[in-house]
């Protein structure tokens, strides 16, 4: 990563008792709890809490076209996103891996970009190597950090007035926040979730003024919770080099929360996706497994799933809930059974059922061939 883009530890984590996130993890740099994270993990289900995400890379793409150049070179359809809009995004390769997750929002005339810390540089070199002669300029925005409010608390008259606006947002809208920056709502991790967008130098100020309204400060290992049990990927973590749109639930424009507009021009990897999407079925899916507390160890991100000591999954993201105890995700082969016995890493674990998705649906496609063959 360049020295202009690198990630330093945010001064969040000076707030009484942070611990911070192991260096070597996706989150490095910010408070991975704050001496209670199954309590934060209460808090923000059900009361309100403030997470501090300012890893997040940060980017801004200015100029006229850059709505409709950036439509022609991903997976959503942006071009006519309008002002204080935002949306799920991908970038593919040449076959619909995927290669980068973001979260884009129109406002002012810019469209700012947050994404992985740990894949940032990559995404942002992308796009300016695919400007050529469009009147886009995407550039980095370390001046702009990130902090998530989580709760239903977070709709009291309180927090509106310490934020500043009337209203929030509905999803995937944003509005503009006073000194600068924005607020979005989102659809995850929980049912109550909004981001904020500020600069850097006001990121101690928002902080203190969401807890001061009475935000509980949350770390990122609560975020992973809710984020989990939401069968919500993280990009790197519960993807592969190998993982297509279909397998982690990505498909759908704004309207239905995915990442993957299945109407619209061409764009890199669309071949792929309108193969697997009209005539087959993804060849692995993301599910939530139930981990056996009493292991003497936990499986990490990157490990495989067996069973029976073959090979058929890899783990993703795990955590510990206040409510489900030792948790992942995974990505499974479709055949395995949602009853299959399995260990994650080293770990005997089980398909939580409700999370296996349906591929039994008739291929529209698939519909058609078997019209032509007077099947």
């Amino acid at each position: 990563m360049s020295e202009s883009v690198r990630t330093t530890s945010s001064p969040l984590l000076t707030t009484a008792g942070a611990v911070p996130n192991p260096d070597d993890a996706p989150d490095a740099g910010v408070a991975w709890h704050y001496g209670d994270p199954l309590r934060e993990q209460r808090t923000a289900e059900r009361a309100v809490a403030v997470v501090d995400r300012s890893n997040r890379f940060v980017l801004s793409i200015t100029g006229e076209e850059r709505l409709s150049w950036l439509h022609t070179i991903s997976s959503q359809h942006v071009a006519n996103l309008g002002d204080g809009h935002s949306a799920e995004n991908l970038s593919l390769d040449l076959n619909g891996r995927i290669e980068h997750h973001f979260v884009q929002t129109d406002l002012d005339g810019v469209t700012w970009i947050d994404t992985e810390a740990t894949s940032g540089a990559d995404l942002l070199s992308f796009l300016q190597k695919m400007v050529f002669w469009a009147k886009a300029e995407p550039k980095p925005a370390p001046d702009m950090a990130v902090l998530t409010l989580l709760g239903p608390d977070a709709r009291r008259p309180r927090f509106l007035e310490a934020l500043g606006v009337a209203e929030l947002p509905g999803t995937y809208a944003a509005t503009a926040l006073p000194g600068g920056g924005f607020l979005r709502t989102m659809p995850w991790p929980g049912e109550h979730a909004w981001d904020l967008v500020v600069p850097r130098d006001r990121l101690v100020h928002w902080w203190q003024v969401l807890t001061d309204a009475g935000a509980a400060p949350a770390g990122t290992w609560a975020f992973d919770a809710l984020r989990v049990t939401a069968l919500r990927p993280r990009l790197g973590v519960d993807t592969d080099d190998r993982t297509i749109p279909h397998e982690v639930g990505w498909i759908g424009g704004v309207a239905e929360e995915g990442a993957v507009h299945l109407d619209k021009g061409c764009y890199r990897g669309q071949e792929t996706v309108a193969r697997v999407h009209n005539l087959g079925k993804p060849p692995r899916h993301l599910v939530l497994l139930h981990l056996d507390g009493s292991a003497d160890t936990r499986p990490a991100p990157g490990d495989a799933v067996t069973a029976g000591g073959r090979a058929v999954g890899r783990v993703g993201t795990v955590v510990d809930h206040h409510e489900l105890g030792p948790i992942a995700l995974a990505l499974v082969k479709r055949a395995v059974p949602a009853d299959a016995t399995l260990e994650a890493g080293n770990t005997p674990a089980a398909i939580d059922a409700d999370s296996m998705p349906r591929h039994d649906e008739y291929q529209p496609g698939r519909a058609a061939v078997d019209r032509l063959r007077g099947r």
